[in-house]
């Protein structure tokens, strides 16, 4: 996926606004940390690790997988309803590409398949809310709550169903537990895992990234579960993650009295084209129309469907 910078905010304000919990938790210095904690635990779900691993590009290209994952998000989050339509539809039309067999399960994967776009999302918003949480201010109990509902808006640009999306903090755990059993690991998920968190310079993404990699999974991996990290082989003491914790909170606080300025020099560092779109944000330009849209609508006016028809009337 590539991204124009000068076409975020074009059309509208998307579907949050800027008063919604998701700019602020999408645009935070956390957000990072969140997605990069992310990325790796979607390698716990055997079906997607087939897909990536099938491709091979995230062992030529970690960043790349980092970025453009996290672009996408960022773009459904914060940005413009056109963007965001147009986005979800050419990485669908990417996935409808990748089809193959599980090597664990002898099934047929596919990268659209609900339950793999359900765990992809759910694992995406529900770790930047994470790292947001232990490294940022939190959200208060009026914010999460609409958190939640946004997230479950934002799934509408995926093949999952946006009713199977909690909307609470307890259904996020319950979700959790009903997917442990299927959730397990192999060779290659633990290279992808390893690949994203400890990334080699002699891989093909370089000197800093592989170094900011290194940094950022201090980090990461202090906001998982212990069965989690046991399961992924990437287990420490406690101790670290004591240490790690008020280091990274008082980092974040540094970053935020830059009004995030010190997090966009970062992250061509990590993530180029994630680090645009934010540079994008920051610059608060107004769209055409000041209003939010819904999914549904914005699709009618900008996705294939919308096109055929004004083809059609046209």
């Amino acid at each position: 996926m590539t991204f124009d910078p000068t076409t975020l905010r074009r059309e509208d304000y998307g579907f949050f606004g800027p008063d919604s919990p998701s700019w602020k938790v999408w645009t935070a210095p956390t957000a990072v940390i969140g997605f990069q904690r992310a990325v790796a635990l979607e390698f716990f779900d055997p079906f997607l690790t087939a897909s990536v691993a099938d491709t091979g590009k995230i062992y030529a290209d970690p960043r790349g997988r980092l970025d453009a994952t996290f672009a996408y998000f960022l773009i459904v989050a914060i940005g413009d309803s056109r963007t965001a339509i147009q986005a979800s539809e050419h990485l669908m039309d990417i996935h409808a590409k990748s089809s193959g067999i599980e090597p664990i399960t002898g099934k047929r994967y596919s990268p659209n398949a609900p339950e793999t776009q359900l765990w992809i999302h759910i694992t995406g918003w529900q770790s930047v809310l994470k790292a947001y949480e232990e490294f940022g201010p939190g959200l208060t109990p009026e914010e999460e709550a609409r958190y939640w509902q946004e997230c479950r808006i934002a799934a509408e640009l995926q093949t999952c169903k946006p009713e199977d999306v909690p909307v609470t903090r307890e259904g996020i755990r319950d979700y959790y537990a009903n997917v442990r059993a299927r959730l397990c690991t192999s060779e290659r998920a633990n290279e992808g895992m390893h690949q994203m968190l400890f990334t080699s310079p002699r891989n093909g993404a370089g000197w800093t990234y592989a170094l900011g990699a290194r940094l950022l999974s201090l980090a990461s991996i202090a906001t998982l579960p212990r069965w989690m990290r046991k399961l992924g082989g990437f287990d420490r003491p406690a101790i670290v993650d004591f240490l790690v914790k008020p280091i990274g909170r008082v980092l974040v606080w540094l970053f935020t009295l830059f009004d995030k300025k010190g997090l966009i020099l970062a992250a061509p560092l990590i993530a180029p084209m994630a680090g645009q779109i934010l540079q994008q944000h920051l610059k608060r330009e107004l769209p055409t129309r000041l209003e939010t849209v819904s999914p549904a609508a914005a699709r009618e006016l900008y996705g294939t469907r919308g096109r055929r028809n004004i083809t059609a009337a046209g």
